[in-house]
């Protein structure tokens, strides 16, 4: 897999532009995926737990459950990196279709996605952390041009 080319891919199938919000790729990826999308923060967790954040399915819903953190950057990556993961297309079709009768209660899917989630070094993890590297960037220039910065801090 070259990951440079699927990151750029995309990022170009989104269609937002070098600059967008946050809002704005929220809304790409809920009318892509033709499912409500939903971001909550769960304080009982945190980055010392070995969880930043996880994307959980059901029926109708995607929903992404991130730890508590200071740093509204940190949170962000969080989110963008299990954004990264329904925009590359990860667990769709029977790639997270395995069964697992520890976690009957839980759709196979989801069980796959969270029970794969310590191969951080595999290709669809660094994937995902690229692409949510370039979707920041994207988010960051809307900030700046949405202000004086580059005109305060040239």
């Amino acid at each position: 897999m070259n990951i440079e080319q699927v990151v750029q891919t995309a990022v170009s199938d989104l269609a937002l532009g070098s600059v967008f919000t946050f809002d704005d790729l929220y809304g790409v990826v809920q009318q892509r995926r033709g499912r409500r999308l939903r971001i909550v923060e769960l304080a009982e967790i945190g980055d010392h737990d070995g969880l930043c954040a996880v994307w959980l399915t059901t029926d109708e819903d995607d929903i992404i459950i991130h730890a508590r953190t200071d740093s509204a950057l940190h949170r962000q990556q969080f989110v963008l990196h299990e954004l990264s993961h329904m925009i590359l297309g990860h667990c769709d079709g029977d790639e997270c279709t395995e069964t697992d009768v520890l976690l009957p209660d839980i759709p196979p899917h989801t069980r796959a996605r969270l029970l794969r989630r310590q191969d951080l070094d595999s290709d669809t993890e660094i994937a995902a952390e690229s692409l949510a590297d370039r979707l920041a960037a994207g988010i960051r220039g809307s900030a700046f041009a949405e202000s004086r910065y580059f005109e305060v801090f040239g």
